[in-house]
């Protein structure tokens, strides 16, 4: 418990520094006619989840269920919610929440799993925005800061996300900040009692990184 502790310590305090660390100034990019979130980055805060976020993350997560099916699986009972936070150990998982600065509302959950170390440095990207913030930009902003944290912070040199290719939105979030796609993967995850297709996309360290302008606060 004290290792945990320490652990969850010391990435507040590297959280705290992730605005100063990210390349400044952060430009704006337009894609097509999809611009990033320039103004939801500095309405955000990226932090570790903790035990306090539990009533409201379980009402929020709930109310997005039907939104991520078949997509993800949010955790929605107390029991998953506990499993989700003990594995957040910022070892082998660094399960994070995206909130609102003005009222510090929940805005959807990013994770950083299956971190391996040696001469991978790679880990699996995974993230779901709860109603009523979905579909607003917050999410990409979001991920845009997990994916400057796995590298600037964290050391990785590679972040994965495995998405199912009836995903759309998902896939455009990932193609806009970067990623590129490397195959397709049949049957590969498991979710909702079925084994289902996912494309593979991935970013690394020397590619171009997602830029935004402005800053998001963490804790």
């Amino acid at each position: 418990m004290v290792t945990f502790q320490l652990r969850l310590e010391m990435m507040r305090g590297t959280l705290l520094s992730l605005a100063s660390s990210i390349p400044s100034p952060w430009r704006c990019r337009t894609l097509g006619r999809v611009r990033m979130g320039c103004d939801r980055l500095s309405q955000i805060i990226l932090r570790p989840v903790v035990a306090a976020d539990e009533p409201r993350f379980l009402e929020l997560a709930c109310a997005s269920v039907e939104l991520h099916h078949p997509w993800v699986e949010v955790p929605c009972t107390p029991k998953v919610f506990a499993s989700y936070l003990a594995r957040s150990d910022q070892v082998s998982a660094a399960c994070m929440v995206l909130a609102r600065k003005d009222r510090g509302d929940l805005v959807g959950m990013i994770n950083i799993n299956g971190i391996v170390r040696g001469p991978y440095q790679r880990g699996v990207l995974g993230y779901a925005a709860f109603l009523p913030h979905a579909g607003r930009g917050y999410m990409s902003a979001g991920v845009a800061l997990a994916v400057h944290h796995a590298f600037d912070v964290m050391g990785l040199n590679r972040l994965e996300a495995d998405i199912q290719p009836g995903n759309t939105a998902s896939i455009e979030l990932v193609r806009r900040l970067g990623f590129r796609r490397e195959g397709l993967s049949p049957d590969f995850i498991r979710i909702a009692g079925a084994w289902r297709d996912h494309e593979r996309w991935a970013i690394t360290a020397n590619m171009p990184l997602p830029s935004v302008q402005g800053r998001g606060d963490t804790e």
